[in-house]
């Protein structure tokens, strides 16, 4: 199961910060799922997972300015 982080209505930075705190609580592999209304998080998110080791499994248009973005955590560092 995808544990899911409700970042609608959050500006940039709020959103990859909540998602960065929520992955660092939980083992390698475990996948989250970011819902975020934020127009930046497009280039902000894949520019977290990739300075992170973490892997951006999809982006997805969910509804009218919301977006879900599916991580994978990646190993500990």
């Amino acid at each position: 199961m995808t544990e899911r982080i409700d970042a609608r209505g959050l500006l940039c930075p709020l959103p990859v910060l909540r998602l960065r705190k929520h992955l660092l609580a939980l083992p390698p592999g475990t996948r989250v799922a970011l819902i975020a209304t934020d127009r930046a998080a497009i280039l902000d998110v894949p520019h977290f997972c990739a300075e992170s080791g973490h892997r951006l499994i999809a982006t997805q248009n969910i509804a009218p300015g919301e977006t879900e973005y599916t991580v994978e955590r990646g190993p500990d560092a």
